[in-house]
């Protein structure tokens, strides 16, 4: 990243040869002046930083900017996004945190989720701000496509989230849920049958390859964005399954202390579906296809 420090400057930190060894021996005074307001206001609320320009000079916004200029815009930039995250830590400081201390006091001794939440990385599906988790009423993963390996996969992140929920915090619900306009689900359906293995991604979303293989079966006359959707859920009953690989899970539902869900958030209508595994029915067809109960839709 292209920045300066101030000790790298001569004494004036902001003089103008200074400004024109950053941007160019084009840059006019009256457009120097102009950046050099904006970089001594990010310099002067971040002491302890270096300088960086927060916008582009008028006199080059009609030629390519080289990849210096680029770097420089976005760190200045940077100024405002952890200002406006520095404000939002002080607001629920000020707003949740301290109206709730003895909330936030027991929660500092321990946690009791009743819920294990596996949801979607995707930054436009937050579990706790489309349901309303509190902290300490549920243990979150996400993962790319909210996947579930299988038992039999070996170890990741995902499922030593599900041992540390299930086993040492003893959940009483596990919920995935999945949600419309899934990049990673995408990314399975249009999967060539090789796993390219030098993808990451690839390599990951593959865990859905029963998901894919149904959706094709079910609905290979639909659009392929039509399939896309299908998939989608399919993918949440088909990580629904591969929880009871697990045997301290399967040992749990069977008992009936653990209740696994899967729900579907449509973010472009905004409407959500929820659903219940139905064990005893699963497990009579053979572990292969989803029996659910207790189906609801929220609109």
């Amino acid at each position: 990243m292209a920045a300066l420090a101030p000790t790298s400057l001569s004494k004036d930190p902001l003089s103008n040869g200074a400004l024109t060894r950053i941007f160019g021996s084009r840059v006019k005074s009256l457009e120097i002046q102009h950046t050099q307001l904006r970089l001594w206001t990010c310099f002067r609320s971040n002491s302890g930083v270096k300088l960086k320009a927060s916008a582009e000079p008028p006199a080059l916004t009609r030629e390519p900017k080289s990849d210096k200029q680029e770097s420089i815009m976005e760190m200045g930039n940077g100024c405002d996004l952890f200002n406006e995250m520095k404000n939002n830590f002080l607001s629920f400081k000020k707003h949740k945190y301290m109206e709730n201390l003895e909330l936030f006091q027991a929660l500092s001794k321990g946690q009791a989720p009743k819920f294990m939440v596996i949801a979607c990385a995707d930054s436009r599906v937050c579990p706790s701000n489309i349901l309303g988790f509190k902290p300490g009423e549920a243990f979150m993963v996400r993962n790319v496509a909210n996947m579930v390996p299988t038992y039999e996969s070996g170890p990741s992140e995902t499922n030593a989230a599900l041992e540390f929920a299930v086993n040492s915090l003893e959940v009483e619900n596990i919920l995935i849920i999945g949600h419309s306009c899934c990049g990673g689900i995408r990314a399975l359906m249009s999967m060539q049958d090789e796993v390219d293995s030098s993808s990451f991604i690839r390599s990951w979303v593959i865990v859905g390859k029963n998901a894919k293989l149904s959706t094709k079966a079910a609905a290979s006359n639909l659009s392929f964005d039509q399939q896309c959707t299908h998939c989608e859920k399919e993918s949440i009953n088909c990580s629904l399954l591969n929880l009871l690989t697990y045997p301290w899970i399967e040992e749990k539902v069977k008992k009936g202390e653990l209740s696994l869900h899967g729900g579907y958030y449509d973010f472009v209508d905004c409407t959500f579906e929820k659903w219940t595994l139905d064990y005893k029915g699963s497990v009579m067809e053979g572990k292969n296809r989803v029996v659910v109960k207790n189906q609801s839709f929220w609109c």
